[in-house]
């Protein structure tokens, strides 16, 4: 981590409590976004960034706060809340310059603040053995159906069989799959390498189906990676279809 920011953690109910200390720069911001990113792998329903020991030593890298929580919009779908009790920093937060964000001036109110409604989720424990896959395929149909939703079961089938079988081949750790509903459904896969997945215009046959990402590329509306603790998470947004019944 960079010697001009440290960042403490605390889980608070269901949200999570991120204190960063230090000097936010250009330099620094990066380690900020690393610490962000990891924040949200345990898909909390909203991550609370406590900024009262930040010195913002550059206003420009405030931009890192904005590019987190549009992350954490699309995965996990979980709202960012800024707490900055020094007015100078709240003043450039709210000023529209770093993009808008919700800012509070402490973190009682940005914990009480209504953050949405629980969404639903699943989430399973993967060995990596060759019949994950399969599993993987099994528990994405019962989320669905129990969600009520039809139209994504195939392409969320596919996905999941493909982020499941790179993360046997590759990473060879246990695997958590995550199975969400969000804007989109949602699905990710955490393992334990720190290998960024890239797409490929030949695409290996090693693997069950023998299209890896290109296949995830093409049936999710949008996908990518971020790093956590340990490894890296690699998820999925899927259209939904008709929006399940109230």
């Amino acid at each position: 981590m960079d010697s001009m920011v440290q960042c403490e953690t605390q889980l608070v109910g269901t949200r999570v409590v991120a204190r960063f200390v230090g000097h936010l720069t250009v330099a620094s911001a990066p380690s900020v976004r690393l610490n962000l990113l990891k924040c949200l792998a345990d898909q909390p329903d909203a991550l609370v960034v406590d900024l009262a020991a930040l010195t913002v030593a550059q206003p420009t890298a405030l931009t890192v706060f904005t590019a987190v929580a549009r992350q954490a919009a699309v995965w996990p779908g979980t709202p960012v809340l800024l707490c900055a009790p020094d007015t100078t920093t709240s003043a450039l937060l709210s000023s529209g310059s770093y993009g808008r964000m919700a800012v509070f001036d402490s973190i009682d109110r940005a914990l009480s603040t209504d953050a949405g409604p629980l969404l639903p989720s699943v989430r399973e424990m993967l060995l990596p053995v060759s019949s994950a896959a399969r599993r993987a395929r099994d528990v994405v149909t019962d989320a669905c159906t129990r969600w009520h939703l039809a139209d994504p079961v195939g392409p969320a089938c596919l996905v999941a069989t493909e982020l499941v079988s790179n993360a046997v081949t590759h990473a060879q750790t246990l695997i958590d799959l995550r199975v969400s509903l969000r804007r989109y459904l949602m699905i990710a896969v955490q393992d334990g390498s720190v290998a960024e997945p890239r797409l490929s215009v030949a695409a290996p046959s090693t693997l069950g189906t023998g299209r890896g990402l290109l296949l995830v590329d093409r049936v999710a509306r949008r996908w990518g990676s971020v790093p956590v603790e340990g490894g890296k998470v690699v998820w999925a947004a899927l259209d939904i279809g008709s929006p399940p019944p109230e």
